[in-house]
């Protein structure tokens, strides 16, 4: 197996190298903008967000670069800064915009809902995004800061689901984020929300058991879930009243919405092969798609190498290897493009069936019946 660029580019351990991913700062005064001027100004944090970094990936091309994995952890300060200042700049900023548009009596219902759908594509786009930068780390203050943000969007479950079930069941049927060819993303979204939270639920109760304990005890992590996204709802209603309550729940559905648009396109119609007996080969790149968009990779520090992050996943983001196509699909677009091209299922299916069909004669010419990797729904557990 080859990385797409064999030159070791150590990052350095200085602001500079680590500068263009402080850009999903700018994404904040994008919010409050088109909170205090309403009208147009609203757009600005979806149309840049989506449309602005689609143009970036056009003119700045592919990010082909590969730093030495072994890079001192040192080296990563500046790096790892962005992830950790984000939490209280986020919650300083929803929960701002929560009392400021409560109170605004030049913003109309419309308005309103247009800025807090902007706020969720903050929290999506970037909250979440960091959420699983941190949720990775060993260290239990990264972790903390994980649960808050994931608090802030009501998906505390998400940190469970990914760490037990997502990384372990990835490409099989008892991933509920794998989506499964032919799958449209109006089938998958409400597939996934029920399913993800049995399943870490499942997962942290089976975890109890093993220790002999139940899962009502207090070390289940889903009763510091909930008490979180409690103090979350119960914040929002005092600062802003029911308005503000509202707020608060849509640009979590926002969010959410977000964060799985982006685990549709990851792994769409990728599976590991079955070995029989309830096991599967072990993870490779091969299993998640991967894309090379300089500017993307800025915005979602390096998420589009994801296919190293399932094969690696204890790798901080500015570490993280990309691909050629010989080790790795790749997607045809950066992320921005994509999602939207998954809210069109014809069109999905038009771009991405043949590369998946691809893909299996690629790698598993001898699978000539596909029907079991294809189930919607995961077996039940044993």
């Amino acid at each position: 197996m080859t990385d797409q660029n064999t030159a070791q580019d150590q990052p350095k351990g200085r602001l500079p190298a680590a500068l263009p991913f402080w850009i999903s700062l700018a994404l904040i005064p994008l919010v409050w903008l088109g909170a205090a001027k309403g009208g147009a100004w609203i757009l600005l944090t979806p149309v840049l967000t989506w449309y602005l970094f689609s143009l970036l990936d056009a003119l700045l091309g592919l990010d082909l670069d590969n730093p030495d994995p072994q890079t001192d952890a040192a080296l990563l300060v500046w790096h790892r800064a962005i992830t950790l200042i984000w939490t209280p700049l986020q919650f300083l900023s929803l929960f701002a915009l929560i009392w400021y548009v409560a109170r605004a009596t030049h913003l109309s219902g419309l308005e309103t809902f247009g800025v807090f759908f902007g706020c969720g594509v903050m929290t999506g786009t970037i909250g979440i995004n960091y959420a699983h930068e941190l949720m990775h780390q060993k260290n239990r203050f990264e972790r903390w800061m994980a649960d808050l943000l994931l608090a802030m969007v009501l998906y505390s479950h998400f940190r469970s689901e990914h760490l037990l079930v997502h990384h372990r069941y990835v490409g099989t049927p008892r991933d509920p984020v794998t989506a499964r060819y032919n799958e449209g993303f109006y089938r998958f979204f409400p597939r996934v929300l029920r399913q993800s939270l049995i399943s870490s639920f499942r997962a942290e109760r089976d975890m109890l058991d093993r220790r002999g304990l139940p899962w009502t005890h207090r070390s289940n992590p889903f009763w510091r879930y909930l008490g979180l996204q409690a103090a979350m709802l119960v914040l929002s209603l005092l600062l802003g009243g029911t308005t503000g309550l509202l707020c608060f729940v849509a640009q979590a559905f926002v969010a959410i919405w977000q964060l799985e648009l982006v685990n549709y396109v990851e792994h769409y119609g990728l599976t590991r092969r079955h070995l029989g007996n309830g096991r599967y080969e072990h993870v490779l790149p091969r299993h998640s798609w991967n894309a090379c968009q300089r500017a993307t990779n800025w915005l979602l520090i390096n998420l589009q190498r994801h296919s190293d992050h399932h094969y690696k996943p204890d790798r901080r983001f500015p570490l993280l290897q990309t691909y050629a196509a010989d080790d790795a699909p790749q997607l045809p677009y950066g992320y921005p493009v994509m999602t939207v091209a998954a809210l069109v299922p014809p069109l999905w299916r038009r771009v991405m069936n043949p590369r998946v069909r691809q893909w299996r004669d690629r790698y598993y010419p001898d699978i000539t019946d596909w029907t079991p990797y294809n189930r919607a729904d995961p077996p039940a557990p044993r």
